[in-house]
């Protein structure tokens, strides 16, 4: 199997492309306190995904109250006007040092979707932060679910089809086994982890999967994928370009 025999890559965005972790551990520690300031990196995730779980509505408003969630939990500073701030900060979350550059590269070759769980009001600030080199892309709010729901996967293929593209045609790529890679898999398509906490313990802000999915292709960083496509390319795999 060739990275190149695909047309479409399509993309989780929070996590793969947007590091959310220091996002939110710089927010909270900037926000929350002296306690915060101190919190170890689990005492922040931890707490994290509780919040999130509970309210886990669009992105672009229900992040101030996982804050609040998070920081009654361990005592941090909780009034309104702090979960706002951090609530501006979740929109305004920073790229991973590689994503700008690499998307840029996989742009030339393949069309890139986004499948993501935020809101399109968040996602049109993150796309913005990446320099916008998405073809398509599909949020939580239009598909009416979030992953790992199988419906958002399959709205997706929908919406590609519409263009002429089929899930064969497909790599999705993502950090998240819980949101991504086990269900993708398990629906047929072929995946591509990137690793992003590779060398680190545990699954960080991301919930723990029930199982740990073995990927068809699997990176530590978006740019190592698009170094290989590169490679790939230059030992004349593929001769043309995805339209």
């Amino acid at each position: 199997m060739q990275l190149t025999q695909f047309k479409v890559m399509t993309f989780d965005v929070v996590g793969t492309l947007i590091d959310f972790e220091s996002g939110v551990l710089n927010a909270v520690r900037a926000l929350g306190g002296e306690k915060a300031a101190k919190a170890t990196d689990n005492e922040i995730f931890e707490p994290y995904i509780r919040g999130r779980d509970q309210f886990y509505g669009r992105s672009s408003f229900a992040m101030k109250d996982v804050y609040l969630s998070l920081a009654n939990e361990n005592g941090y500073r909780n009034d309104d006007a702090t979960a706002e701030a951090f609530q501006l900060a979740v929109l305004r979350w920073p790229a991973f040092a590689d994503s700008v550059e690499a998307l840029a590269r996989l742009r030339r070759n393949f069309r890139l979707v986004a499948m993501t769980n935020a809101d399109r009001t968040a996602f049109s600030g993150y796309s913005e932060t990446l320099g916008n080199p998405f073809h398509d892309s599909v949020t939580c709010d239009e598909a009416g679910c979030a992953k790992p729901n199988p419906q958002f996967f399959a709205y997706n293929k929908g919406r590609q089809s519409v263009f002429g593209f089929k899930q064969s045609e497909i790599l999705h790529v993502a950090q998240s086994q819980h949101h991504d890679i086990g269900v993708a898999r398990e629906l047929g398509y072929t995946t591509c982890w990137i690793e992003r906490r590779q060398g680190q313990q545990g699954f960080g802000a991301t919930p723990v999967p029930k199982v740990v999915t073995t990927p068809d292709f699997h990176f530590s960083t978006l740019k190592q994928l698009a170094d290989a496509v590169d490679a790939e390319l230059a030992a004349g795999v593929r001769t043309a370009t995805a339209a």
